[in-house]
């Protein structure tokens, strides 16, 4: 039988309702959970926020990205790439399987905007080799994400040559879909919504997307079914909507 992996990437916008509103942190656990992912790819996930946790009572004591993955996602890793006084926020994977390696590469185009791709390498029972998993959270200006996916191309030619499972996933920002230019031919990747609809996604915002910011590449993997989770109640938990997406390795 092949082996099949249900796939997640979400913004989750700090653990805040859109235009932060509300602290919705408790009930994105509980809806991230019905998405029954094996993989999660999150952006924005906030390490420490001393503030926040002085003003709201139920801030949860552990990071976010262990407090979402408690008791379902058995191994996590996360990457802090912007540091501040009072706390940090960055990338995080949640896994199901274990993973075997992590790093995280600053990618930061400039002092405005702190990036960083976290790279994993996750051991899939059925799969020969480690599973290359790359969470992203490109940059706002096209002259910047040219730049990171470069600094993406470049990892994965030294890290996961050709033939290595891979999946990248995250919000890319690219609204005009440069990334598939960047990724596809370099990488030899394929985007799962393309692959079934022809374009990539709309996700944002997530009441009634209308701009195709976020992003599920992968390599050695077939794509079987992929999803947008948008309007209530993912609309009162993020700004932007989930993607997930069904693959397997033929």
């Amino acid at each position: 039988m092949s082996t099949t992996l249900r796939i997640c990437t979400y913004n989750i916008h700090k653990g805040f309702s859109q235009f932060n509103r509300r602290l919705a942190i408790h009930e994105l656990r509980d809806r991230l959970r019905l998405l029954g992912a094996d993989v999660v790819f999150l952006q924005e996930v906030q390490g420490m926020h001393l503030r926040h946790a002085s003003r709201h009572p139920d801030w949860p004591q552990q990071p976010q990205h262990e407090f979402l993955a408690r008791d379902v996602w058995q191994q996590t890793a996360y990457g802090g790439n912007a540091v501040y006084d009072h706390g940090h926020h960055g990338n995080a994977i949640l896994s199901r399987h274990p993973i075997l390696s992590q790093a995280n590469q600053d990618v930061s185009d400039h002092r405005f905007e702190s990036r960083g791709l976290l790279h994993c390498e996750i051991r899939v029972e059925g799969v020969a080799q480690p599973v290359h998993c790359i969470c992203v959270h490109l940059g706002l200006t096209a002259g910047s994400r040219r730049r990171q996916m470069a600094a993406l191309v470049e990892r994965l030619d030294s890290l996961a040559p050709d033939g290595s499972p891979l999946i990248i996933a995250g919000d890319f920002n690219d609204w005009r879909n440069h990334a598939d230019d960047c990724l596809t031919g370099p990488l030899g990747v394929t985007e799962v919504f393309t692959s079934i609809r022809g374009r990539p996604a709309r996700s944002f915002p997530s009441t009634l997307p209308l701009l195709r910011l976020d992003r599920i590449y992968v390599r050695g993997f077939a794509v079987d079914r992929a999803e947008v989770h948008y309007g209530a109640p993912w609309s009162q938990i993020s700004d932007h909507a989930p993607l997930t997406a069904q693959i397997r390795l033929p």
